[in-house]
């Protein structure tokens, strides 16, 4: 069957179309892995040029209904530019703008879920245990950050990055994770990692003690981790083949 693909509506330049119509695709992806949550939620990616302008979800739409043109435009301040027909979410915007604003082209992506193994995980004292081939590729990218509530105040997103301290990924405890990385790419295999990794954590917890990683182990995952094919990087080949996956049954995203 032969789909119709869209146009780039004239308003937007072909950097942020193509960063568009990427990041459409992997709320599409998130949806068909069940890391979606009703509308909420968020993954944000910086747009290309020297405005510092983020897009993120329409606050109302669940992950099957974003679509390119309907990502909404904001400033580091949550202001948005130009016009939508949804608000965003405040809860996203706390900690995504900080992120953005003080990181620059390190966190080019942030994404947070709630899936079930990794609140979970999130809830534990403990934390993430490196005893899982996942887990083994995240030793000495993880920190912690402290519940406070909701995350709807803004000063909490300075202790939010504060928190993270140059790691790509944060467990909001009693909550769930957040990711940060360099391209769109690279979040979606961390937040791959982070999900499987607490998947595993869990259904080995359920059976009985696990069987922990050595320290030098871990350090020779790490250096191996997301370097499969160079050719690709950090996880370009794995997110254009689920980007392809949700295009075959509905290609509507592109809009």
């Amino acid at each position: 069957m032969q789909h119709r693909y869209f146009e780039k509506p004239e308003r937007y330049s072909a950097e942020e179309w193509d960063a568009r119509v990427k990041l459409a695709g992997v709320y599409r992806v998130f949806a068909r892995l069940g890391w979606d949550e009703s509308i909420y939620n968020h993954i944000s990616l910086r747009v290309p040029g020297s405005e510092p302008h983020f897009l993120i979800n329409p606050f109302g739409l669940h992950y099957t209904e974003v679509t390119a043109s309907n990502l909404i435009k904001v400033n580091v301040q949550g202001e948005i530019q130009g016009h939508s027909d949804w608000p965003i979410n405040p809860a996203g915007f706390t900690f995504h703008g900080a992120i953005h604003e003080h990181l620059g082209d390190q966190a080019h992506c942030v994404m947070h879920v709630h899936t079930t193994a990794t609140s979970a995980v999130c809830c534990l004292e403990d934390g993430l245990q490196y005893s899982n081939f996942y887990a083994a590729q995240l030793y000495g990218k993880v920190a912690y950050h402290a519940f406070e509530g909701i995350t709807v105040h803004r000063d909490e997103g300075l202790r939010i990055l504060d928190s993270a301290g140059g790691k790509p990924v944060l467990m909001l405890r009693n909550h769930g994770p957040v990711v940060i990385g360099a391209t769109l790419a690279q979040a979606f295999s961390l937040m791959w990692l982070v999900n499987r990794a607490c998947e595993i954590q869990v259904a080995t917890g359920a059976m009985g003690r696990a069987c922990l990683i050595p320290e030098p182990v871990l350090e020779k995952c790490v250096r191996d981790s997301l370097n499969f094919n160079p050719d690709y990087g950090g996880g370009e080949d794995a997110l254009a083949a689920m980007i392809r996956l949700v295009e075959r049954q509905d290609p509507s995203f592109r809009h």
